[in-house]
């Protein structure tokens, strides 16, 4: 056996493997070694953009009383917001020596349809010298219909609503993490706008079955994908003045920081995240083991770290994944459980031909169910070995898949559990198929993105 390090973001621990198992790493890129002073250039020499000072400026020398917004993240994502890493404080620090005064600029959590953050959750995610300006800090609600102003209609989305705050502001400044995505391609950019700015009744229409059935809409695809696609549009029409997207590495250490246009900004920035994230591979695997990573604060959320399997796993191959959920509701929503339990009582192919049918009335958060089903495409629900503390047992009666706890008995460690699960599957297969079977490791989690060659 030999040991392969999880890092989940809040929690790591090392898991054994079997010596035979292939791992499947991303690719080697360096950390940037002066972070502040990349962070603080690429605001000065943006791309295809004005540096933020002379953005500010303009905006200022028409109005003084300009307000502006600045997006940031939920802490579903590892966005640097503090330290030598944090991109937050170089921005404001540039947009106050352009002239703002720190009450003219506020902060804007881009939610989506997720729930608000509280105020130590804020805390916890923002550096103290960012705290200390005591700015606006507003959560974006995305049902709260009277916080939102209409920008017009895309060919799928019917009509588009986007904050009010973010609309009613004349300087806009888009942050974020550009990561692999698995419905947009990658995220960054205009999901900051789309859908993190825009009302629930927007969401559906761009969430539907039929737009996520595109076999572009996956990890790494921008061309074609029609989930990108809407989203850029949607985002060119509330406007944006300069986004400050970064990549990272596994550790989460910046590799990259790209400040500039909206469209032209982002694309450099998956450039750079393909060089690394992307893993060709020749075959595929009786076993897949990963991680749902920082991102999978739930099981909605760790839908992204099975997803990623979905390439190299064998039809009816086992996926084992651990995770580590941090939210207060280990599960999600009630919209999400109301469609995971649908997904579990109907099948998979039922449940795609009800969602893909005219008639079909939308649900919200359907489209993490309907993404789940692309695993379950390639291998049945009972081969998804889940192994977890923080959800109940019976949580299993409805949720697809199989609770490693079920397994292997209860663990006091996810470690311990997470090892014994693979020690199980391993003995599983080689009793099932009367050889040693093909086992393949994603230490990077939903980070790293196989592909086959």
């Amino acid at each position: 056996m030999k040991d392969i390090l999880f890092d989940l973001g809040h929690k790591k621990f090392p898991v054994k493997v079997p010596d035979f198992s292939d791992i499947l790493r991303m690719g080697n890129v360096l950390a940037i070694s002066n972070p502040e002073e990349e962070i603080r250039r690429s605001l000065c020499s943006p791309i295809k953009s004005p540096p933020l000072r002379e953005i500010v400026r303009k905006k200022l020398r028409s109005n003084p009383k300009a307000e502006a917004v600045i997006v940031i993240s939920d802490n579903t994502r590892p966005v640097p917001y503090s330290g030598k890493e944090g991109i937050l404080f170089p921005i404001l620090d540039e947009m106050i020596l352009a002239g703002l005064a720190p009450h003219q600029i506020r902060l804007l959590v881009a939610t989506g349809t997720h729930r608000t953050m509280d105020d130590r959750e804020v805390r916890e995610m923002l550096d103290p010298r960012v705290i200390a300006f005591n700015l606006p800090i507003i959560n974006h609600d995305s049902r709260n219909k009277s916080d939102m102003i209409n920008v017009g209609q895309t060919e799928f989305g019917g009509e588009i609503s986007v904050n009010r705050f973010y609309m009613e502001s004349e300087i806009k400044i888009l942050t974020g993490l550009v990561e692999s995505h698995f419905m947009a391609g990658a995220s960054g950019g205009r999901k900051s706008i789309c859908p993190g700015l825009i009302s629930e009744a927007s969401t559906h229409a761009l969430h539907s079955g039929p737009i996520l059935h595109s076999p572009y809409a996956r990890d790494l695809v921008l061309e074609g994908n029609p989930v990108h696609q809407e989203c850029l549009k949607v985002a060119k029409m509330a406007g944006c003045d300069m986004i400050v997207n970064v990549t990272l590495d596994a550790d989460y250490k910046l590799t990259g920081v790209f400040a500039g246009d909206l469209e032209e900004a982002h694309q450099e920035a998956v450039k750079k995240l393909r060089t690394y994230a992307a893993i060709p591979v020749q075959k595929e695997y009786d076993l897949v083991i990963t991680h749902a990573g920082f991102v999978g604060v739930n099981h909605y959320q760790a839908a992204k770290g099975a997803l990623v399997c979905v390439p190299v796993i064998k039809q009816d191959g086992f996926c084992l994944l651990a995770a580590f959920h941090t939210d207060k509701d280990p599960i999600g929503m009630e919209n999400y459980k109301q469609m995971i339990k649908l997904l579990g009582e109907v099948g998979t192919d039922q449940f795609i031909q009800m969602i893909l049918d005219p008639a079909w009335t939308f649900v919200p958060e359907q489209w993490e169910a309907q993404m789940w089903t692309r695993l379950f495409e390639k291998t049945p629900p009972e081969n998804l070995l889940y192994s977890s503390l923080e959800m109940a047992e019976d949580d299993f009666d409805w949720i697809p898949g199989t609770d490693a706890r079920a397994l292997v008995g209860k663990t006091k460690s996810l470690q311990e559990l997470t090892n014994n699960s693979i020690e199980w599957a391993v003995q599983k297969l080689k009793t099932s198929l009367g050889h040693t079977p093909l086992v393949a490791v994603l230490p990077d989690g939903p980070y790293g993105i196989p592909y086959r060659v």
